[in-house]
């Protein structure tokens, strides 16, 4: 088996997805991999983001990937090298994240996508779907899906 050589991983700035960043990081710094830090957002405006969060109050992480890319991969840059990643590259792209992250795995010819399992066992990921079934279903490249939640 080979190893694997560019490593995709999905952040969204929540706790359990700097897991998966971090899984993602040690897998890539024992294989020698390249390791792209992915984070899906669309430009919102601030007083819709505001309103959100008065509603979803913990769910409001999803609102606000929209804004601060820069500071979420700035995290995760650092929990990755922290990890045993040596070579790393932060990717902020505009859109939904499966297909964000789908696109970035077939522009990189990535060997492996890692996401966490964040709302893989929820009503709302059985009805409307979730980020790591969906991709786990849709990807020509192998797929880890981390036990972030329990």
């Amino acid at each position: 088996m080979t190893a694997y050589r560019t490593i995709v991983v999905g952040t969204d700035g929540s706790d359990s997805s700097y897991v998966a960043v971090e899984r993602a990081a040690a897998l890539a710094g024992a294989a020698g991999a390249t390791l792209y830090i992915a984070c899906a957002y669309y430009p919102t405006d601030d007083r819709d983001v505001a309103a959100a969060a008065d509603v979803l109050k913990d769910e409001a992480y999803q609102v606000r990937g929209s804004a601060p890319t820069s500071e979420i991969l700035r995290v995760a840059r650092d929990k990755a090298i922290a990890a045993g990643a040596t070579n790393v590259v932060e990717k902020a792209v505009v859109g939904e994240p499966v297909e964000s992250l789908l696109t970035l795995l077939k522009e990189l010819d990535a060997d492996l996508l890692v996401v966490g399992n964040r709302g893989l066992n929820t009503l709302a990921g059985r009805l409307l779907g979730s980020v790591p079934s969906d991709v786990a279903r849709k990807s020509r490249s192998d797929v880890l899906i981390v036990h972030t939640v329990r």
